[in-house]
């Protein structure tokens, strides 16, 4: 009797699972690289024709001895290479892409060129993008608008959020109140499986004044989210097909996760779904400046601001614009950006470089190191 009892606890959270914070905590558990398949989500079209990176000649030694040594472990033929420790690393995709060349593209754990992964934190990259675009458009003033000014009700229930502005969302410093930890009533469960994220930004809490600290928080990306739905008039996953997906040239259809086909508001924190390569297609846009083969995309000033090491207005100098930053002594700024399980685009300009990593688990490697040092192992471009 008891276990039939729980069969049937389990099947009706199970069948809540589309409308409920809770039945989706209790089946789904922790957040996983699976998860774009059980969230409903919106399609974000390709248009043709597809901008195709070239096929350069492969890089002799590339990423060999990196990773604590672990770069170096034996392979089939019996030397040190970066294919065996992509294969021990959970690693299901790396591609490493020169002056616009394909240097490195290998696959692993059954995945594919064409196998759809899905971004996490990475989304947040391209959501901080759409806010530029919105600016250059004149539809957003400034990073320095007040988030009450396109989120009026929020002033309502605390006066203090009009001292917050868009630029404090950007960066992670808004002041506003955040759980990290702890299943299913923290803010991480909240924001990440609550049907209605709409409703969940708008109950955010204010904690601190802005700008006085890094917190990493996911009510930011919600809370820019929608000031860009209201700000353009349209979804955030249409907005990024018209702006960024089509002029880009992605060569397959992508998609953005929505909390739910009742609300349809995107997972703004995490949930783009795409292809490797159109992956480094992103992250070429900002290699590049902004600039798509004569077309600007978004502004040369906000790659720029996006991804410096600047703590002139913000209290962290390894996090810009929702891009993280690894300074460079001389030389401009590596920046890249991550998501849970280790999910990597990685842009390093005086090497006119993309680096792509995408995996099931980010192991106990430190990969913004690792990807620093294979970088480390890539020669210049010929001039």
């Amino acid at each position: 009797m008891p276990v039939l009892l729980l069969g049937m606890l389990w099947s009706a959270a199970y069948l809540s699972t589309p409308h409920s914070q809770l039945a989706r905590t209790l089946i789904w558990l922790e957040a996983d690289v699976e998860d774009h398949k059980r969230f409903p989500a919106r399609i974000v079209e390709n248009a043709p024709p597809p901008f195709l990176f070239e096929r350069g000649q492969p890089i002799e030694g590339l990423g060999r001895g990196v990773g604590g040594g672990a770069a170096g472990a034996e392979g089939a033929d019996g030397t040190g290479s970066l294919e065996a420790f992509l294969e021990g690393t959970d690693t299901t995709a790396f591609l490493a892409i020169q002056d616009d060349a394909i240097v490195y593209e290998e696959y692993f754990d059954g995945y594919r060129e064409d196998s759809i992964q899905t971004s996490f934190s990475m989304a947040k990259s391209f959501l901080s993008t759409l806010v530029g675009i919105a600016i250059d458009e004149g539809a957003i003033g400034s990073v320095d608008d007040p988030v009450t000014e396109y989120v009026p009700e929020l002033a309502k229930r605390d006066p203090r959020f009009a001292s917050i502005t868009i630029r404090n969302l950007l960066t992670m410093s808004s002041g506003i109140a955040y759980e990290e930890a702890g299943l299913p009533w923290s803010d991480d469960a909240t924001t990440y499986y609550a049907p209605d994220l709409r409703a969940v930004a708008l109950s955010a809490r204010i904690e601190r004044g802005p700008a006085e600290e890094f917190h990493y928080n996911n009510f930011h990306p919600l809370l820019l989210g929608l000031i860009l739905e209201r700000a353009t008039g349209t979804c955030v996953s249409c907005y990024l097909e018209d702006r960024i997906w089509k002029p880009l040239g992605m060569e397959a259809p992508g998609s953005w996760s929505l909390d739910s086909e009742d609300s349809g508001f995107e997972k703004l924190e995490s949930g783009i779904n795409a292809r490797a390569r159109d992956y480094a297609r992103f992250g070429r846009l900002f290699l590049k400046e902004g600039d798509w083969n004569g077309r600007r995309i978004v502004s040369a000033d906000w790659v720029t601001e996006a991804t410096a090491d600047d703590t002139s207005s913000d209290p962290a100098d390894f996090y810009q614009y929702m891009w993280w930053v690894q300074p460079q002594s001389g030389r401009r700024d590596h920046f890249f950006a991550r998501g849970n399980f280790g999910q990597y685009i990685y842009v390093v300009p005086d090497k006119d470089l993309i680096l792509v990593r995408l995996g099931t688990g980010a192991g106990e490697q430190d990969w913004p190191s690792v990807l620093r040092d294979i970088a480390a192992t890539v020669p210049s471009p010929r001039p």
